[in-house]
């Protein structure tokens, strides 16, 4: 992908904003397709560039727990569906939100009215029509309270969504909806409105909020606004996304073969809007960091995350060496201690098991240098990041002190405490470490309890099963600190506040920052949320993120960005190819 060389761009420029990098390039000429369903709502047989060069790439995070829109939230999940699907906008490498299914968009003076422009003769994978109808169905999909989707809060601004999705009574619930149904309305260039999927005048896409959301160009990018067919979803129902055939979309590929827990492959959209994909890709889902890494090493793999346990390794191999990228990302992991269970309700408990644990240690023995320590949300130096963080830092005696000041006086009068996590070997190490630091420091006797990957994502998404304590990393969706404070801290926050945490007074921050139109204003609130929510403790902070990779060398044309998810370049695809003169013979 990238040369080395670009590394300390990349840095800088994660200094200076947090992005999710979807490449948007010049349009190319869109082949012609005798295939059924052309320009109509029939869903047919996608079609492909023709190439017999393949990505082999192992998404370390295993097989996703669900692949569908307005559904998924977990970073394996969108790996797929940005492949598949393009939202109504996109990123360029500065951050900067850019055309993608609309050319252009605008709003009024305050905020509280978007209206986005679809490209003229846009198509699906199948060579079906795709226009602003089909938008309008996804972001009401979204809102609606019966799919109850991870990201469902984050068009929640639009008028008449949240009396719709959390009204107390059958009246306040429909009016919500009826008020939903005119607040998201897709509209003939002529200003009619759009009633029909087959209709290639209905090209407008009219948005009304109930206050002003000067981030919404952003949010418009996002995998919720990302237009599936109503048809396929009522004909195939919720489970619609396990076939491979159902994944008719606008994005760069279409899903050919679906083998879970296996593999996933894709092809090259032939109706897909911007520059054609070079290569097939081929996803792969072992978690286990040793069979990985010799998969890769006998060339079975062309790109694969690095595990910390191998970096040595590689680093003093002459040709993994060169075959080894590293650059600065964009998520924080920490401890995230269920303040609704005991006995983390406690939060001098909370003080105590943060204060115990040595992140510099961690970063430096554990995760070989792959991670920064850090004892705050939003990674340093992005838009509403605090500075000179000390709090809850390592301290074994404050640790000891604050644990007898708490409720249960000591370790023994605690109940049982159960750390659970994804099982891999990479994991069961990072979390033997960490009990025992429990154990050293407090003289708590921490249960593991290892479980199967995509049950322990399953487990992390509900409020009712989450587990008491539990790693878990935070990646930012947009260009704006409203995506690492509002989605997650605000009380009720349906996109990961799934442990019962609640400030009134982050609350009033987060409103205020959330609609205000003065950028350095609502950068000013976001640091002063962040400052409340840390006082809280209502995890610990742990470390950010370095996006780590092996790549190898008949691999071209990867772009590293802050924001790849699981694999470097994996949103700008269509740049990526296989040199195939270098191809071991």
């Amino acid at each position: 992908m990238r040369a080395k060389k670009r590394c300390t761009q990349l840095l800088a420029l994660l200094l200076i904003i947090s992005i999710l990098a979807v490449g948007c390039a010049k349009p190319t000429e869109t082949p012609e397709t005798t295939e059924p369903g052309a320009g109509t709502s029939e869903t047919s047989s996608p079609v492909s560039v023709t190439t017999d060069k393949t990505l082999r790439i192992n998404l370390n995070s295993g097989y996703p727990d669900i692949i569908d829109p307005q559904k998924s939230s977990f970073m394996a999940e969108i790996a797929h569906l940005i492949m598949m699907y393009q939202g109504l906008t996109a990123f360029d490498s500065e951050g900067n939100v850019i055309p993608g299914a609309a050319e252009r968009w605008e709003m009024n003076d305050d905020a509280t009215e978007w209206t986005f422009y679809i490209r003229e003769n846009l198509k699906y994978s199948d060579g079906s029509l795709l226009n602003a109808k089909r938008f309008e169905y996804a972001i009401l999909r979204n809102i609606n309270p019966e799919t109850a989707g991870e990201y469902g809060y984050i068009t929640d601004e639009i008028n008449g969504a949240e009396a719709w999705r959390y009204g107390e009574t059958d009246e306040e619930i429909a009016q919500g909806q009826e008020t939903v149904m005119q607040s998201v309305v897709a509209l003939r260039t002529d200003g009619t409105v759009c009633e029909s999927y087959d209709d290639p005048e209905g090209l407008v896409l009219k948005l009304t909020f109930s206050r002003p959301v000067p981030y919404f160009g952003s949010v418009a990018a996002l995998w919720v606004t990302f237009p599936v067919k109503e048809e396929i979803i009522t004909e195939k129902g919720e489970d619609w996304w396990i076939d491979a055939a159902n994944h008719i979309g606008n994005g760069p590929f279409y899903m050919a073969e679906m083998e879970p827990q296996v593999r996933t492959t894709f092809k090259p959209n032939a109706y897909y809007h911007g520059e054609m994909a070079k290569v097939n890709l081929e996803y792969s889902y072992i978690t286990e960091s040793a069979v990985v890494f010799q998969a890769y090493q006998n060339d079975e793999f062309d790109i694969i995350s690095v595990a910390a346990e191998d970096l040595a390794t590689i680093l003093n191999d002459d040709v993994l060496s060169e075959e080894y990228l590293q650059y600065a990302g964009s998520c924080t992991f920490g401890f995230i201690f269920n303040s609704s269970k005991e006995p983390f309700d406690d939060p001098k408990v909370r003080q105590a098991f943060a204060m115990a644990l040595d992140r510099e240690a961690y970063s430096r023995d554990v995760l070989s240098g792959l991670g920064i320590a850090s004892l705050t949300w939003i990674p340093a130096g992005l838009p509403g990041s605090v500075e000179d963080e000390t709090r809850w830092g390592y301290d074994p005696e404050a640790a000891r002190q604050a644990l007898a000041e708490s409720s249960y006086g000591s370790a023994e009068n605690l109940p049982t405490i159960v750390d659970t996590y994804s099982d891999t070997a990479r994991n069961r190490l990072r979390h033997e470490w960490l009990a025992a630091a429990w154990k050293e420091v407090l003289g708590v006797d921490v249960e593991l309890n290892p479980v199967e990957p995509t049950t322990y994502s399953a487990l992390t998404k509900d409020i009712e099963t989450a587990p008491q304590l539990f790693l878990l990393g935070w990646c930012a969706d947009y260009p704006d600190p409203q995506t690492w404070i509002s989605a997650y801290w605000k009380t009720g926050a349906q996109a990961w506040n799934m442990v019962g945490y609640s400030n009134a007074e982050v609350d009033e921050k987060i409103a205020m920052a959330d609609t205000s139109l003065d950028q350095d204003v609502r950068i000013q609130l976001y640091q002063e949320a962040q400052d409340l929510i840390i006082a809280d403790c209502p995890a610990a902070f742990m470390y950010h993120t370095t996006q780590a990779f092996l790549v190898k060398p008949w691999v071209t044309g990867i772009e590293p960005f802050a924001m790849d998810v699981l694999w470097p370049g994996s949103y700008e695809p269509t740049s990526v190819d296989i040199d195939t003169s270098l191809l071991p013979q």
